[in-house]
């Protein structure tokens, strides 16, 4: 091999080292790299998080159905917007035809995929949106909005009459999931930021231990609360340890989104009274078939595209459809 070649090889070998993120390539894997199979890029939050996880494992499946390669990587933490950028250029360099990526940052991550798009990559946003919208081709997610709003309608029920007092524990500050999930669950409260039936709004970044010791400290000012917001299910564990040390755990109402197996199975148990559940996997499988699409016809996907989002609870209210957790635990995250 001449120099050149070598030189060739050396500069992609630094290009994936200088990524920072983790990777997992996917498929038949006795194939060429050039045998024709459509390469297919993932980018998620991390690959910890079980949610992504589950994601990229529908991907993975999805891929290897369809015959195509699944190039998986992922930023180091939730937030992790330079190691998402990174990423992306990696894939690019790796002959990816679509790149489907779960935004850490929404705005921050637009540079990066601009570059992708002008080099004729299909971009596709799976579970959160870009800022704009119309900076990706197509996004596959759940209407977290929706979400939100059907998990406030579902605590002011559950409430029964009783007065709201209400502690809201958020995601990552300035997150577009965050500030969607938040802002629908006052709708369907009926709340506005600022009314004084909140009685307190912490950031817990969705983790069960920032949201146990944040609850801890709303209920220090205050342990009259009635209903609690949660983001998301580990910040609902970590409010309903909380509230079960202090003694009152029976008597406050907390809805969740995400509808994890163990999140159903927390509703189950009486710990959560319902959960939004949202189907990570068909968002993944409908991106990877459309990216599929794309590598064979050209032809791309676009605008919004909702897979759905379900109220989980044993406890059925009129006029909210649900399931109950049977179904739930049979459907986890779709």
């Amino acid at each position: 091999m001449g120099r050149r070649g070598l030189a060739i090889i050396a500069a992609g070998l630094l290009a994936f080292a200088a990524s920072g993120c983790t990777s997992q390539k996917t498929g038949s894997g006795d194939q060429p790299a050039d045998g024709g199979r459509i390469k297919v890029g993932l980018v998620t939050k991390t690959d910890s998080n079980p949610y992504f996880v589950a994601l990229r494992d529908s991907a993975k499946a999805e891929a290897d159905r369809l015959g195509a390669e699944l190039i998986a990587l992922a930023g180091k933490f939730d937030g992790d917007n330079e190691g998402q950028v990174a990423a992306i250029e990696n894939l690019v360099q790796q002959g990816a035809k679509t790149i489907m990526i779960t935004p850490s940052n929404s705005t921050g991550i637009l540079g990066a995929i601009k570059n992708a798009r002008d080099r004729g990559v299909l971009v596709i946003a799976l579970d959160t949106e870009t800022e704009p919208k119309d900076a990706v081709d197509a996004t596959f997610a759940s209407d977290n909005t929706e979400a939100g709003r059907m998990q406030g309608t579902y605590v002011k029920a559950a409430l029964a009459g009783k007065a709201p007092k209400v502690i809201m524990l958020d995601g990552t500050p300035g997150s577009t999931v965050s500030e969607q999930r938040h802002n629908g669950f006052l709708q369907g409260m009926g709340l506005k930021d600022g009314d004084p039936a909140i009685l307190g709004v912490e950031a817990t970044n969705g983790e069960q231990n920032k949201a146990q010791t944040a609850t801890e400290n709303l209920l220090q000012r205050d342990a009259s609360i009635t209903a609690v917001y949660t983001l998301n299910e580990p910040a609902a564990r970590g409010a309903y340890g909380a509230l079960q040390a202090k003694g009152i755990a029976g008597q406050v109402v907390i809805g969740s989104i995400d509808g994890s197996c163990q999140g159903v199975t927390d509703v189950k148990d009486g710990k959560v009274v319902a959960t939004v559940m949202q189907f990570p996997k068909k968002m993944a499988a409908q991106g990877v078939q459309a990216a599929v699409e794309f590598g064979k016809s050209g032809k791309k996907p676009s605008g919004f595209v909702n897979t759905g989002v379900t109220v989980i609870t044993d406890k059925p209210v009129a006029g909210i459809q649900s399931q109950d957790t049977a179904w739930g635990l049979q459907n986890c995250w779709g």
